[in-house]
């Protein structure tokens, strides 16, 4: 398996259901001459998972044979909600977590009613700004009554 396969299949610690992949956080995998940087990017500058994140994709790659790894961290473009892949949106919706919609090119994002991954009814209400992690809030179905976790849209 190459390094960058390796790398991308890293689970993320907060949400086990996608790959940092998937959550857009892993920016680049390069290899040169036995050296293997990899470069991410956290979903906000103080995200507590980056250093299990980091160590994680050290012993994946240990684990495919490469003993010489970098990681670093780039902030200089911020993580933006507009990474998650397709595939990432998908698998969150389906364990029940709202993922965020694509910006589609917008610089204001407003949101006055959130999906439920449930039963997929609008009549959906935040009960709180932060849910199990700060990039998460904890939202509740009216219609099936249901609480479930959003993705916040940065």
């Amino acid at each position: 398996m190459s390094a960058r396969e390796l790398v991308a299949a890293v689970r993320d610690p907060e949400l086990p259901l996608v790959t940092i992949e998937e959550l857009g956080i892993l920016r680049g995998v390069a290899e040169h001459d036995g050296h293997v940087s990899v470069t991410i990017t956290p979903t906000y500058s103080g995200c507590p998972a980056m250093d299990a994140i980091r160590a994680d994709i050290a012993a994946a790659l240990a684990a495919g044979g490469y003993d010489d790894v970098e990681v670093g961290t780039d902030l200089a473009e911020a993580w933006t909600t507009d990474w998650i892949t397709e595939s990432g949106r998908a698998k969150l919706a389906a364990a029940g977590v709202a993922p965020p919609e694509p910006a589609a090119g917008t610089s204001v994002r407003l949101t006055l009613s959130v999906r439920c991954p449930r039963c997929g009814s609008l009549e959906t209400e935040e009960l709180s700004r932060f849910g199990a992690t700060a990039c998460k809030a904890l939202w509740r179905c009216r219609a099936c009554r249901e609480p479930f976790e959003r993705v916040k849209a940065i």
